[in-house]
Parts: C-alpha cells; sequence; structure tokens
C-alpha cells in the first residue's frame, strides 16, 4: 500500500497528503514539502504506527526495512529507490538520467545537429554517465534511433566522428562496471550487443570516400580499394591488430572498425551453455563491412590480450542466434614476422564482428596435467631408485675404465635429470599461482632447467663418444683422468655457454622467459627455445651416426678380440641402451617441437607421457636390464642376509 500526493512544481509548503486505498481505518497523514519536487510516493504508513526508524523532513518516515520511491535531484530525471536502513533512508536504485540527455531524446530529427549535440553532451558529462547504468542504456537507446533514421541518408565523416566519439565513452574502461551491472541483468536486450548492431547499422551508410577515424579505443578506416588486395594494421596504441583480404575486386568501398574494450563489454554466452559460458573474449573486435560485395577470404591476427588463456576460437557475433558463432571461421597459425606480440590467426569466409574467445582451462588441460605429475612422480622416483642401485653397485661395476665412464654417465644423466624435474616442478607451480606468469621469479627455475636438460643430453653424447672411442679406436688408450676431465668439460661446461649465450642474446628475461602461463623458454619473440631444441636435435643425430657405425663394426667378423670380456659386455650395454633410448628421446623431443605448432590434443599427451616417464625410461633399459648389476646387487643383498643372520646367531649363541 502506498500515499501518493501530486500537485503543482510551484506550490510550497504544508500540503496534505491522501491515502490511496479504501481502507477505512486509516486516517489522512500530513506532510511539508519545501522544495519544488511535484511527485513523491511513499510506503504504507499509518497514525497508528507509533514508531518509525526513519524520519526525514521530504521523504517522510518509515521503518527499518520500508521502501519508497522518489524523484531525481535537479538536473535529472526518473526517480530513485530508497530502503530504510539503521535510521537513514539509503539510496537502493537509481533510475536517473541527465536532463539534457532526455531532452535529445525526444528530439531525433536533424542527424548531423542531433549527433553534434549528443557528443557534446556526452564528452561534458562523461564521468557521471559512465558511472550509471540508466544513463549508458538511454544513450545507447539514442544511438539506435540515430542508426535507425540514418538507413535512409548518407553518412559523412564529420557525422560518424561524433557518432564515435559518443560511443568512445560508453566503452572506455572506466564505465566497464556499468557494462557488467547491465550484461548481469539478464536481459534479452542486452544493450551491448544492440549498440553493435547500431554501429554496424552506420557503418554501412557511409560516403564513398577515403577517411579515418581514431579515438581513445576505436579505429575506422573507411576506404576505396585501388588494388586486389587489403593489408593493414591497427594504429590505436594498445593494439596491433592485424587485418588481410588476399583478394577483393577494385573499387569496392570497405569499412573497418577496431575495438579494444568490446572484449570486457559485450556478452560471451553461446549456445552450447545456453547462457553465460567460461569462455573470454581474449582480443580486439573487429568489424568489417563491404559494400554490394562478397569476400571469401578475411585474415584477422589478434593480439592476445590475457596469456593465461587457451583454447582459442575464431568468432563473430551472429545478431540472429544473438550468439558467438564459428561458422565459416578457423584458427590458423600465426607467422611472426618480428618481435610481435603472441598472437591467434584466424582466416573467415564472411564479413561481421569478428574476435576470439579463449578459455581459462579445459578437461584436455587437466588431463594433461594429470599425466605429467603422475609421470613425473613415477620418472623422480625412479632417478632415485637408480642412483641408489648405483651407490650400492658401484665398487663392483667400476673395475675398468670403460665400465668406470659408463657408470659415471648413468650417475650424471640420472643426476640431471631429477633437478631438472625439480626445476619444472617449481616453475610449474610459479605458473598456476600467478596469472600472469611472473618473469623474475620464472627467471631462475627457467635457468636451471634449460642448464640440467641440456646437460642430460650432453651425457648422453658422451656415452655415445666413449662407445665410438671404445669400439673404434681398439688400441688408443687415453687415462681415467683425462675422461673424467673431457667428460665434465664438455657435460656441464657445453650446456652453460649455450645458457649463458641464449641468455645474453635474449637482451634478458623478458625474451628469455615464454610470456605464456607456463616458465619455459620464450618462442613467440626472441625463439629462445631453439637454443634447446638445436642442441638436443644435433646430439640425438650425432648419436644416430655412431650407433650405426658402431653396430657396423661390432658385427663384423673378429672386432673385440684386443677387448675384454668385462669391458665388452660393457660397450653391448651401451650400445642397448642407444638403440632404446636414443629412438625414444628422438621421438619425445620430435613431439615437443610438435606442441609448438599444432593443438592437437594426440600430440601433447604423446609429448606428456614420453617426456615425463624419461626416468623411468633410464632406470629399466639403463640398470635393471644390465644382467652384471642384477648379479652385482643380488650379491650385494645376499651378502647382507648372510651377515644379518650370522649376527643373530652369533648373538643368541649361549655363552660359555
Amino acid at each position: 500500500m502506498v500515499l501518493e500526493c501530486e500537485r503543482p512544481a510551484s506550490v510550497a509548503g504544508e500540503m496534505r497528503w491522501t491515502v490511496n486505498d479504501q481502507d477505512p481505518t486509516l486516517n489522512p497523514v500530513k506532510y511539508v514539502i519545501s522544495d519544488d519536487r511535484s511527485t513523491l510516493t511513499v510506503n504504507n504508513v499509518n497514525e497508528r504506527d507509533k514508531e518509525f526508524t526513519c524520519k526525514d523532513g521530504t521523504l517522510g518516515d518509515g521503518k527499518e526495512g520500508y521502501t519508497l520511491t522518489g524523484p531525481c535531484e535537479k538536473s535529472k530525471e526518473g526517480t530513485i529507490n530508497y530502503r530504510c536502513r539503521s535510521g537513514e533512508w539509503e539510496p537502493e536504485e537509481s533510475n536517473c538520467v541527465l536532463q539534457v540527455i532526455k531532452d535529445l531524446e525526444k528530439k531525433v530529427q536533424d542527424i548531423p545537429v542531433f549527433v553534434a549535440n549528443l557528443s557534446t553532451a556526452t564528452e561534458k558529462n562523461d564521468e557521471e554517465i559512465v558511472q550509471s547504468p540508466v544513463t549508458v542504456q538511454t544513450i545507447v537507446g539514442i544511438l539506435v534511433k540515430v542508426a535507425d533514421v540514418s538507413q535512409n541518408i548518407i553518412i559523412n565523416q564529420p557525422v560518424m566522428e561524433n557518432f564515435l566519439k559518443t560511443v568512445d565513452i560508453l566503452i572506455s574502461t572506466s564505465a566497464i562496471d556499468t557494462w557488467e551491472n547491465l550484461n548481469n541483468d539478464n536481459r534479452t536486450d542486452n544493450t551491448s550487443t544492440v549498440l553493435l548492431s547500431a554501429i554496424e547499422n552506420m557503418s554501412i551508410r557511409l560516403t564513398n570516400s577515403d577517411f579515418r577515424i581514431i579515438e581513445t579505443s576505436i579505429e575506422l578506416n573507411r576506404f576505396i580499394t585501388t588494388s586486389s588486395s587489403y593489408s593493414a594494421i591497427s594504429s590505436l596504441s594498445n593494439s596491433t591488430t592485424e587485418i588481410q583480404i588476399p583478394e577483393i575486386p577494385v573499387s569496392t568501398p570497405i569499412t573497418i572498425i577496431v575495438f579494444t574494450t568490446l572484449d570486457s563489454i559485450l556478452p560471451t554466452r553461446d549456445t552450447s551453455n545456453n547462457g553465460r559460458s567460461n569462455v573470454h573474449i581474449n582480443g580486439d573486435v573487429v568489424v568489417v563491412k563491404v559494400d554490394n560485395k562478397t569476400i571469401n577470404n578475411i585474415s584477422f591476427a589478434f593480439d592476445i590480450t590475457n596469456q593465461s588463456l587457451g583454447n582459442p576460437q575464431c568468432v563473430f557475433w551472429n545478431f540472429n542466434l544473438d550468439t558467438w558463432d564459428s561458422t565459416g571461421c578457423e584458427v590458423k597459425p600465426y607467422i611472426s614476422k618480428g618481435n610481435e606480440t603472441s598472437k591467434i590467426t584466424c582466416e573467415c569466409n564472411h564479413t561481421h564482428s569478428f574476435s576470439i574467445l579463449m578459455s581459462p582451462f579445459s578437461i584436455d588441460h587437466i588431463a594433461l596435467a594429470y599425466i605429467t605429475y603422475t609421470g613425473l612422480a613415477i620418472s623422480m622416483a625412479s632417478l632415485i631408485l637408480c642412483l641408489i642401485i648405483e651407490i650400492i653397485v658401484w665398487k663392483s661395476m667400476t673395475r675398468n675404465d670403460t665400465s668406470y665412464m659408463r657408470h659415471v654417465s648413468i650417475v650424471n644423466i640420472a643426476v640431471s635429470l631429477l633437478i631438472a624435474n625439480i626445476c619444472f616442478i617449481i616453475g610449474a607451480a610459479i605458473a598456476d599461482s600467478e596469472q600472469p606468469t611472473s618473469v623474475d621469479r620464472c627467471s631462475p627455475a627457467v635457468f636451471f632447467m634449460h642448464f640440467f636438460y641440456l646437460a642430460l643430453f650432453f651425457w648422453m653424447l658422451l656415452s655415445a663418444l666413449l662407445l665410438f672411442y671404445r669400439t673404434v679406436m681398439v688400441f688408443s688408450q687415453m687415462s681415467r683422468a683425462k675422461m673424467m676431465a673431457i667428460a665434465f668439460i664438455v657435460s656441464y661446461g657445453a650446456p652453460l655457454l649455450i645458457v649463458v649465450i641464449t641468455v645474453a642474446s635474449t637482451a634478458g628475461p623478458q625474451n628469455y622467459i615464454s610470456k605464456r602461463n607456463a616458465c619455459w623458454l620464450n618462442w613467440d619473440e626472441s625463439k629462445a627455445l631453439l637454443a634447446f631444441v638445436i642442441p638436443v636435435l644435433t646430439i640425438l643425430a650425432i648419436n644416430l651416426v655412431v650407433l650405426i657405425v658402431v653396430l657396423y663394426k661390432m658385427l663384423r667378423r673378429g672386432v673385440g678380440s684386443a677387448i675384454q670380456p668385462d669391458e665388452k659386455h660393457t660397450l653391448v650395454v651401451i650400445a642397448r641402451c642407444a638403440v632404446i633410448l636414443a629412438p625414444i628421446f628422438c621421438l619425445t623431443w620430435g613431439f615437443g617441437i610438435g606442441t609448438m605448432v599444432s593443438q592437437d590434443l594426440g600430440i601433447h599427451v604423446v609429448f606428456a607421457l614420453l617426456n615425463s616417464l624419461q626416468g623411468f625410461f633410464i632406470l629399466v633399459f639403463g640398470t635393471l636390464l644390465d644382467s652384471k648389476i642384477r648379479e652385482a646387487l643380488a650379491g650385494r643383498l645376499s651378502l647382507r642376509n648372510l651377515t644379518s643372520s650370522n649376527r643373530t646367531r652369533s648373538t643368541n649363541a649361549p655363552s660359555t
């Protein structure tokens, strides 16, 4: 039940209110009006209610929790809803719109003059406008009316400039919270998409002349083509979006508009979820309009706004479905032309309002994470077990120089991979805890991962060279100390040199570290990842050549006659490891290169499996399949059991 009173605005002083109800038990209530308000609506207040918690000479009295509707302040039109809280009338919802905007809304006649006045009024009151959802919604409604009226005229540059100046204020970064409120209002006539539609409608009525309009977050290019192709990069300060049209008829009028803030304003609902989805618009929004022509191929290279997102989708806003639609668009690999930031290329066969959608996580990523961390746990446990076994059998397995160097290599391979895996886990924890990934905190982890992964492969190279040396150069002798010196200098010195040169050549951590959501070497900007890929592939190629030569020599009749049986066994073990491990490592990093150029889940899963289980492969093929190690291990364990049994018997024997 409400009480209402209306009177001319010029009347002031006491006014007797009447009850808008037929209940005879309610008595009229007297209020005092001391300003120029002409309408006031309050909740039901009866003289029988003696206790009031909110008292106001203008708004009236009310109990805790009561609501009332009052007029807006001067220079605004509309109403404000108040609620009684803790003895005060607090504004709960404002539906006030600037009077100058409401007046303009009623005068959409002369488009050039009207749009100029609207732009001026919006610029003068920009701070207040962007904080009011109702005002933003009202101005969008005005722009829609302007676009509708403009369908019967030709729009020139000054009119479009004033139109976009108004839009630029509405979609500025300071209005993002206001748009969030509007988009969360569960309205069927979404204000942001209505605005986008109005902009598109205006763009198809532009005059056939070349001009450019640049605002803070909007760039419009209107031109008549003079060649059979078009290519351009956005001129906005915070955008390098590229647009390419490879085939286009000459003398075709085209309008291209780039928006840098619509990603925070347009909704991200999709048809699969029947509402708002977990994807995000992760780049600029580009409107392409072609007058009376059909274009079958348009290419966009979008800047990635948030590097932590993945699973890109090239989409356009489908006004018929009221959702983002990927029909006719597909993701393509981006071909870098220099030091550009990370981008995604989209190719589409039609003209609309385009952008990219990306998601913060996916089932695919979760599955890969489980595979990787499970594999790493197995790998690290295998490496620790490998080192324990080497400690147990060390003395019995290092009696000749060849066997000694072979076991030194295995130990260093295991240690290098174990430390690299620990660094990987640390880097993954840093990447998961910070969005975007902290470059400063990632740098040490990536430095040591880079170093120890390279050391792992250089020790594999030393094993292959040892095999080549002892098989091909049978009669040549090198002291153990000299072999050890060469091995450590090459296996740790070369990786250190490569890592240091890479850090220096990429001019600091900004280009050494990936800017994506991972602690690893940079690829998009500096190609620092090549400092790992090239040495690894080179070593694997050398190992393959050495393996072929050694197998040829070992299969020849009479080979090994000058080699002791134990040493020959060691060479066979090294060769067997090379035959098995080299292809596995080669295959692993072959799939690793594939993950850089492909989004196929299968490639990523295979790489995750092979890469995370390298420690397990080293344990099996480098240690457990060696019969001499198994015999030595069994002998040591039997000896310990025998010693323990003898001690037990000695302890339990009766004293005499």
